[in-house]
């Protein structure tokens, strides 16, 4: 058994997993199990509080595992979470009694990072109530539970839509804000955790705190984008915006490089409402653009659209019929791409969800697409963040890798915009060193259908695009669980031991995420 170094002017082995597993493909695999010590006593104290511990093999195995399906882990119980109160009542038991925490909200991580291995499973989806919108402000207040789908299901009754959120909507919003959150609309609002005006959280010893830029900053800027290390968020008011409609344009290219620089050139002009890279393999490339408004759309159209290298549906077309009739030999993936985008586009232009040629709710559309044709059994999705300079070169390479790995796959690329006032975020997040005005990321992800691949052929490949963010100084927006091999790599020793002290002093019994980073 290896066991961690310790690291000078720190007590105890270091958690963070130093480069120890050089030449073996799986550079992570699942963390210890807790060996289960005080839990009885743990429990005990839970129960006579009024907490409700659930250990039936029924409930527990519910948790088992998270969206990505490749780290399994069995928790000794699960709490659901019911109040902030009751959260604070948890952790400050925990840190007693020294059990390990493992926050859950929509369990939509992908690298084991919401999957307990041992101790208990904070499930946050009990708390998930809005408590007041306040439509002259701008602003809503709600619990962090609460899924983004039913966060706009409430704004909608006020006329009154969230700003930036993940495209699957089944994500809580806390644990959005834990990692920072994409959207079509980043490259101009900036990223969901961005969206945060003000947060309780209970820190890992059991404090309640409110915090704001304002309030308990150093708190907020380390719970914002910081992976659940520091505190668990249970109420967040978020900035908010009157409801539109948009209406979406689509751009066709056959290169990559080309409908990146395109992306950019749209999103350093402000020149759209919303822009996006969503691939059917690196040949057949979709730039979305879309707009709230008929003015934002008609001043694209008099002074951006023309300047765009991409061709229309009808002209792309020809395009790959012309491409593919000089290489008979790919006819199978000429056909492949046909089948695809006859089942994915529509998803975008459902008659249910638009009027007037506008979408009506994309809130519904996007996460109905994303879970209908990218969903499976495993979830397989690394990441780069990398500054706009840079990102060419990061998705050309995560691309090569893609086509090394899986026969079919799909990229996701999209602009973050960051704070104007640099506020400082917190230092180990996906926010790349260096990115001025806007950060950009990719998403690769290997299209599974119905294939079987071992875990070791999915670690080979997160490990070959984890790798060229170290050769690139580039950061992840999945940073955590079954990474935890590449943090000293990406940060250096002297970061991350610093951020290490934080996090020992903050949570001295090392209870809160311990499987995520630290």
């Amino acid at each position: 058994m290896l066991i961690p170094p310790v690291v000078p002017g720190t007590v105890g082995p270091c958690p963070v997993a130093p480069d120890a597993l050089k030449g073996i493909v799986r550079q992570q695999t699942n963390p210890a199990r807790w060996n289960g010590g005080g839990w009885d006593a743990y429990v005990a104290e839970l129960r006579a509080a009024g907490v409700e511990v659930a250990e039936s093999m029924a409930t527990r195995g519910i948790f088992a595992t998270d969206a990505g399906g490749t780290a399994y882990g069995m928790p000794h119980g699960v709490v659901v979470a019911r109040s902030t109160a009751q959260v604070a009542a948890l952790l400050k038991a925990a840190q007693a009694h020294r059990v390990p925490v493992t926050v859950r909200g929509g369990g939509l991580t992908t690298e084991g990072e919401s999957v307990a291995y041992g101790g208990v499973l904070l499930d946050m989806t009990g708390m998930s109530r809005v408590l007041h919108v306040d439509a002259d402000a701008l602003t809503v207040r709600c619990e962090a539970g609460i899924y983004w789908h039913a966060l706009a299901e409430e704004l909608r009754r006020e006329n009154l839509d969230y700003l930036s959120a993940p495209l699957n909507m089944t994500s809580s919003v806390g644990g959005t804000l834990g990692v920072g959150g994409i959207d079509v609309n980043s490259a101009r609002l900036g990223c969901s955790a961005d969206q945060a005006i003000a947060l309780r959280v209970v820190t890992p010893t059991g404090d309640i705190v409110e915090c704001s830029d304002s309030e308990n900053a150093e708190l907020f800027q380390r719970v914002i984008l910081g992976y659940g290390q520091f505190g668990v968020i249970t109420e967040v008011t978020l900035r908010v915006r009157p409801y539109t409609p948009l209406r979406m344009h689509y751009y066709y290219y056959s290169s990559l490089r080309t409908a990146i620089e395109d992306l950019q050139l749209l999103d350093r002009n402000d020149a759209s409402d919303y822009s996006g890279i969503l691939t059917i393999m690196d040949c057949a490339v979709n730039l979305l653009v879309a707009f709230d408004s008929d003015e934002r759309e008609a001043a694209f159209k008099a002074t951006w659209e023309q300047r765009l290298r991409g061709y229309g549906e009808f002209g792309f077309a020809l395009c790959m019929a012309g491409h593919y009739a000089l290489r008979p030999w790919q006819i199978g993936e000429a056909l492949y791409l046909l089948r695809r985008k006859q089942a994915v586009f529509p998803e975008f232009r459902r008659p249910e969800f638009h009027r007037d040629g506008r979408m009506d709710d994309r809130s519904v559309v996007f996460s109905r697409a994303v879970w209908k044709h990218w969903g499976s059994r495993n979830m397989v999705i690394p990441d780069l963040a990398t500054s706009a300079d840079r990102f060419v070169e990061a998705v050309e390479r995560g691309n090569a890798v893609c086509r090394k790995y899986f026969r079919h796959y799909t990229l996701y690329c999209v602009g973050i915009k960051l704070r104007a006032d640099h506020a400082p975020h917190y230092e180990m997040s996906c926010v790349p060193p260096g990115a001025e005005g806007w950060a950009y990321g990719c998403e690769f992800e290997p299209m599974i259908e119905g294939e079987v691949y071992s875990r070791d052929h999915f670690q080979s490949f997160k490990n070959a695009i984890y790798d060229i963010g170290v050769d690139m100084g580039a950061s992840y927006y999945r940073f955590g669980g079954m990474m935890k091999g590449y943090i000293r790599r990406v940060f250096g020793d002297a970061l991350v031991d610093r951020h290490l002290a934080m996090k020992r002093q903050a949570d001295p019994a090392m209870i809160l995420n311990r499987d995520v980073i630290f």
